[in-house]
């Protein structure tokens, strides 16, 4: 019998299996996977009335026998016998063997194999390590494994701040914890709370009053997830399939690894509350569809009651309707009670009863479709009646407003231009909803957004800022579809010769086709691959400069990045460091850095000891993994090496795209009077002027994007339907004219930027404003602005621009008579607009 027992000797280090948990990089908690919830304790975390409850409930003996008690099995037994619990048979030792070895079924070979594996574990361990192993260990119900996870589960606390009656429910979850808990059987936890209390009276580990008081309190048990201290649960999906690529399903789950994410607290909650409130906005500018159902449908409104021939609504009838409903966000299912002129009177899922005032409905106008709605409503009758089960969500007024479920979907990230880190990263309305994430698996056409690159592939083939190309509409026959292909721009306005830099900053449709005409097709793809778009993304037709390839938002602000960090492509991370167990770093983050040149060292806070080569591919027992490369510590120095990111264009090209760019949101105000405004230019309300952007908007509208940037932040908004359906704007029906009329056109500025502006509202408040400077041979000199020649006036029609030193403009305004290229005054030559 003995040589086929377990070995015991893996209880002497023994490791707990714990689950995966998610942090943000400020050390909050995202979320928690595995499906054993534990959370071990030393014998100094455990509270002692924890100890006395178990000892009197499952061992009074326990620091008395030698695994096995003769006593206690004699008194089971004759307890049995008698029709009496006397408690079990089986000591605390005897537990931690079956749970540790063995079954649960109920044979005697079973029971003798316990008995011996009881005296080998007494043997080897002390009784206080016997202790904490059951403590540890033992299930609890509901997945949680040990007390320290059992407070959690049933309580949301540590398991030192349980009250006496709290710990009795715990204490008595071992002989059935999944009918005992309290969250399945309220009534049997309490009886089974009062057999623990009972058997602490008797052994005299408390008084009577104290048992009186912890009988006679409520059982307060429910269910309880993980703390959770940051809402970002696309960011915890994305970190925890990383970690199942580089770790494997079994070890991810119960090594006890801590993910410290590259996203902040301040920057996430931003850009979920952005994206929210911009989707909801969007919405609503739609229109209202409608109650979500009825409970009277032939009722008619009243002012105050419903129609008498209905019969009222009863409680029942509400509770059971509100549970129901399916809500997310900041939305909440109520019932409409009775409508009133300008308002109504509601009951909540919550039982509260409230009103919504006339500001949270007027918005309401009817929905026909994406493109009309009805005429505005003049009572709160045009829009609800009784019985109806709508959503609102409360204003930060505290009063009600009319909500509904965005039928639209929406994603933003934001990256950090130097290395690529996630600062934030949203992919949906709510995650709960729909766990598809849109950041980095929706590849949606990107309109306009894609035209900074072919503009940077123009400059590489000889193209200024100042060049000229003609606005004018193309007519072209298209042999593969048979007909004439006539791209337009939108609105579809043509001002003739235009200056590459307005032509960008004001997203000319036909410009970009003629740049990419005059490039080449191929020349054009190469140039944007390098950016890390996959050429089968981009299709082989002149559509690509109206943005008809594919992209996730992951994508595509990667690739704006390169214009904001002086042309390296960074590659995106969002796990900054993994920590095991014992709080020991295993994996931290070295990316990339845009720098060029880099500083060849990093000076560390310490000089280090020894020297340590670490690699990802093998982990050693004392080292750290480190982004796929090799990192060597010198002995004795603060010295660490450190990585460049790829140059994918060169310092100029980023720079003279940027400045394009610039001029998308600030326009053309370098004049004393504007003659221009970018599409971006509801971003001017930031008052930055070191940002820029791009707007985009596809065929049909059917995506929105607003890509925009800082030296040290790029964020990238999209908004569409997951279908994809259209969104061609909204109209109203208009009672002169006796027909729908547009009030505007779903773009990328008027749909993505929102979220875009408010977001980038809070993340630029803690980075100081950074011009973008221009790198060497970078010259700026006057033009003309009508023809983009040099010109020696000083007026409004003439600016400063910059060139690449040897593309400056060698031909002066014909008005001119100067026969003197860059030989004017030192301002001429280098002077910033």
């Amino acid at each position: 019998m003995r040589s086929e027992l377990p070995s015991v000797e893996s209880l002497k280090d023994l490791h707990w299996q714990t689950p995966l948990q998610v942090y943000s990089q400020d050390g909050l908690l995202i979320s928690q996977f595995g499906e054993k919830k534990r959370t071990p304790l030393t014998l100094e975390q455990v509270p002692q009335q924890l100890i006395d409850a178990l000892l009197a409930t499952e061992d009074d003996r326990f620091y008395m026998h030698f695994g096995v008690d003769p006593i206690g099995m004699g008194r089971a037994v004759l307890g049995k016998l008698m029709g009496q619990d006397k408690g079990g048979a089986s000591t605390i030792t005897m537990q931690v063997a079956r749970n540790f070895f063995l079954t649960r079924e109920v044979t005697y070979t079973r029971k003798i194999r316990e008995i011996f594996l009881s005296f080998h574990i007494e043997s080897l361990l002390s009784k206080d390590e016997i202790l904490m192993l059951y403590i540890n260990k033992i299930e609890l119900g509901h997945r949680a494994f040990g007390f320290g996870a059992a407070a959690q589960v049933y309580y949301g606390k540590e398991i030192s701040d349980l009250n006496l009656a709290q710990i009795a429910v715990l204490a008595g979850l071992p002989k059935a914890p999944s009918t005992l808990n309290p969250i399945r059987s309220p009534e049997r936890a309490k009886a089974r709370r009062s057999v623990v209390l009972q058997r602490m009276l008797i052994s005299g580990y408390i008084s009577d009053l104290q048992y009186q008081t912890a009988k006679n309190e409520p059982i307060t048990g429910k269910k309880h997830g993980a703390e959770i201290e940051l809402n970002a649960p696309y960011v915890a999906e994305m970190a925890h399939n990383e970690i199942l690529k580089r770790y494997g399903k079994e070890k991810a789950y119960t090594e006890g690894y801590k993910v410290f994410t590259t996203v902040t607290a301040k920057l996430q909650t931003a850009a979920e509350q952005a994206l929210v409130n911009n989707l909801l906005n969007y919405d609503q500018r739609h229109g209202y569809r409608g109650p979500l159902i009825s409970l009277r449908p032939q009722s008619t409104v009243s002012t105050n009651v419903p129609n008498a021939n209905a019969l009222p609504l009863s409680q029942e009838e509400i509770t059971k309707a509100l549970s129901e409903i399916d809500y997310y966000q900041m939305l909440e299912p109520a019932v409409v009670l009775a409508v009133e002129e300008q308002s109504v009177s509601i009951q909540l899922h919550s039982k509260k009863i409230t009103n919504i005032k006339w500001q949270g409905l007027a918005w309401a106008r009817p929905y026909i479709n994406d493109q009309k709605q009805g005429n505005p409503p003049k009572l709160a009758s045009d829009i609800l009646r009784y019985g109806d089960i709508i959503l609102v969500s409360k204003m930060p007024d505290s009063n009600y407003r009319l909500g509904q479920l965005p039928t639209a979907s929406a994603a933003i990230v934001s990256l950090s231009t130097d290395d690529g880190a996630i600062k934030a990263a949203v992919g949906g309305f709510s995650f709960e909803q729909s766990q598809f994430n849109r950041v980095t698996q929706a590849k949606r056409q990107v309109g306009s957004n894609i035209k900074p690159f072919i503009y940077s592939a123009a400059l590489e083939h000889g193209f200024t800022l100042a060049s000229l190309v003609n606005d004018a509409p193309i007519n072209q026959w298209d042999r593969s579809s048979g007909a004439v292909w006539r791209p337009r721009n939108s609105p579809e306005n043509y001002a003739g010769p235009i200056r590459v830099r307005e032509a960008l900053a004001r997203s000319k449709n036909v410009i970009a086709v003629r740049l990419l005409q005059s490039i080449g097709l191929s020349n054009t793809i190469n140039h944007l691959t390098t950016f890390g778009f996959n050429k089968s993304d981009l299709p082989r037709s002149e559509t690509l400069a109206l943005g008809a390839a594919s992209l996730t938002p992951l994508e595509v602000a990667t690739g704006f990045a390169a214009f904001a960090n002086g042309g390296f492509l960074v590659e995106p991370y969002l796990i900054e460091r993994i920590e095991n167990s014992d709080g020991e770093i295993i994996y931290q983050a070295n990316p990339a850095l845009a720098c060029d040149p880099c500083v060849e060292i990093i000076e560390l806070e310490e000089p280090v000891q020894d020297i340590a080569i670490l690699h990802t591919d093998t982990m050693l027992t004392d080292g750290i993994e480190v982004n796929n490369e090799e990192l060597v510590i010198q002995a004795d120095e603060s010295v660490i090496a450190i990585k460049q990111a790829v140059r994918v264009i060169s310092a100029q090209n980023a720079f003279l795209i940027t400045q394009a760019l610039n001029s998308a949101i600030w326009g053309s105000d370098w004049s004393v009077k504007p003659g221009w405004q970018g599409t971006g230019w509801r971003a001017r309300t930031l008052a930055r002027r070191d940002i820029a952007g791009k707007t985009g908007t596809t065929n049909e509208a059917k995506d929105a994007w607003f890509s925009g940037f800082s030296r040290r932040l790029i964020t990238t908004s999209w908004i569409g339907f997951d279908d994809p359906r259209h969104m061609l704007g909204q109209s109203v029906y208009n009672n002169n004219l006796g027909k729908n009329q547009t009030t505007g056109t779903e773009f990328g500025a008027k749909s993505a930027q929102p979220a875009w502006i408010d977001f980038m509202r809070i993340a630029l408040a803690d980075i100081e404003a950074e011009d973008f400077q221009p790198p060497v041979d970078i010259v700026s000199v006057r033009i003309d602005k009508a023809t983009g020649k040099l010109t020696t006036k000083t007026d409004t029609t003439s600016q400063f621009e910059y060139f690449r030193l040897g593309n400056v403009p060698t031909e002066y305004v014909a008005e001119d008579n100067s026969s003197e290229i860059l030989s004017g005054s030192k301002e001429k030559e280098e002077e910033l607009f």
